[in-house]
């Protein structure tokens, strides 16, 4: 599971817990509060008349009589003292019958501030209360006057239940009981799935910084840091085949730079031997002076197409190739390009088939570059190419370009080998002549400078049958 679902889970399971206990708390004190403002004040009147209700009745019997009668006041004396009340017995006029506070003298009352029936009236102090009953006689059944008891907040009002704090106080340690098991939770669920992972990746970079790209970084869980592991492991392939690129194209500049140095020691070896050998005298006659110069201008050649396969390879890795594009016609271009060409493959025994027609349209281009690629497309051919074989050279307009098309007869290219023609130093898996085995440069600089006539250059092959490569330059 991702951790932000994990998190987003568990945070609205917190809520939802939040809600409920504060909305059964608020519920509990809003009743409690009700309650507390209405107090039942008709259930606690019952209760307190209940509680009098001996000394009502009392009253109710000898009303006409207890103002004279010591003994009926004695015993409504008893009976206030057993129930911890104070009485007072007022005829409806407001005199004074009874009072079983015997030092206090008040003889008459004020009925209309003394007589209190309801609950919220009768408090007369913070822990008093001074509640009246009408007395009705038992005979007649008519009113007689009122009973004023005065009596504790506590004998009024019930005690109040401790059933809502001690709720609360549950509630309140529940949820602090699941807060702090969700915070456990977090604590593992962060070191499991983010502490741990990331001090495996750190690992990992390090290895990486120390060369070692073979160590995987795998994470079990398909989550944020699985995804992390997942681009940081196709990171570490990355740089890995990158190194090794890397590393091979450094091997592939040694053996360049030593190919090179090689194939210009040989020729340049034989031209010193033979400018020796005409110094010295040896050749007889003219003739033999034009062979040798032959020789030497041949070795010549060969030193010149190294240097500047270098040269180039040297500025493809600036970047620096210079391409200067201007408009001119392509036939007369092109011819100079393969009149002479064709003269040297015929005489190493290639048939060499020039173009029959070459469209003349006015082209963007860099003729000594362009003469460049197809040199080289052609001493490609001539490597894979033996006596009787043939080399075919074609130009047509193709889709509004311009199509140079150079197809040989020759061994072709192996499959395994198609992906990389294009590629700096490759130099293919044949088994060629050491000699016309080359520096590997001669496509990948083709394919930069076609390219940067804004044209493109694609070959198809078949091993044993031989090979075309198709440029096409667009028109202006």
């Amino acid at each position: 599971m991702y951790l932000t679902d994990w998190i987003r889970k568990w945070f609205n399971v917190v809520i939802i817990s939040l809600l409920l206990i504060i909305g059964c708390a608020v519920g509990l004190l809003w009743d409690n509060y009700r309650s507390e403002s209405k107090d039942d004040s008709r259930y606690v009147i019952n209760q307190v008349r209940l509680q009098v209700s001996d000394i009502m009745l009392f009253l109710e019997q000898y009303n006409g009589e207890i103002k004279d009668d010591p003994t009926l006041q004695d015993t409504l004396q008893a009976l206030s003292q057993d129930h911890q009340v104070s009485l007072i017995f007022a005829q409806l006029d407001g005199r004074i019958m009874y009072n079983s506070s015997p030092n206090n003298t008040l003889q008459h009352i004020h009925l209309k501030t003394s007589l209190h029936y309801d609950l919220y009236h009768a408090r007369v102090e913070k822990d008093a209360y001074s509640i009246a009953f009408p007395v009705v006689d038992e005979v007649s059944q008519i009113q007689v006057g009122n009973a004023i008891f005065g009596m504790s907040a506590s004998r009024v009002v019930p005690k109040k239940s401790y059933a809502t704090p001690l709720f609360l106080f549950t509630m309140i340690t529940l949820l602090l009981l699941i807060l702090c098991l969700l915070m456990v939770l977090i604590k593992n669920k962060v070191h499991r799935d983010i502490i741990q992972p990331i001090h495996h990746l750190k690992d990992s970079s390090e290895a990486i910084m120390k060369g070692n790209y073979e160590q995987e970084a795998t994470h079990v869980i398909m989550d944020e840091i699985g995804e992390v592991y997942a681009v940081f492991d196709q990171m570490r392939m990355e740089i890995m085949h990158l190194n090794l690129r890397r590393d091979e194209q450094e091997k592939a500049q040694k053996e360049l730079i030593t190919n090179i140095s090689h194939e210009i020691k040989t020729p340049l070896t034989t031209l010193r031997a033979y400018i020796e050998a005409i110094r010295e005298g040896v050749c007889p006659d003219m003739a033999s002076v034009m062979e040798y110069v032959d020789v030497m201008h041949n070795n010549a050649d060969t030193m010149t197409r190294l240097t500047e396969d270098l040269l180039l390879h040297a500025l493809q890795e600036l970047g620096q190739i210079s391409v200067t594009l201007t408009e001119q016609y392509s036939r007369d271009m092109l011819l100079k390009i393969l009149q002479p060409m064709g003269h040297y493959v015929r005489t190493t025994g290639v048939d060499f088939i020039e173009p029959t027609d070459i469209p003349n349209m006015l082209i963007r281009a860099d003729a000594n570059r362009l003469e460049q690629v197809i040199s080289n497309l052609i001493a490609n051919a001539l490597k894979h190419t033996s006596a009787g074989d043939s080399i075919t050279v074609n130009i047509e307009l193709s889709l509004g370009q311009l199509k140079i098309t150079i197809a040989d007869t020759g061994k072709g290219i192996l499959p395994q080998d198609m992906p990389f023609v294009f590629d700096r130093y490759f130099k293919g898996k044949q088994h060629l002549n050491p000699v016309n085995e080359g520096t590997g440069l001669g496509l990948s600089i083709c394919k930069h400078i076609i390219e940067a006539h804004d044209g493109s250059i694609s070959f198809k092959s078949v091993h044993g049958q031989g090979t075309v490569f198709h440029c096409w330059i667009p028109l202006c």
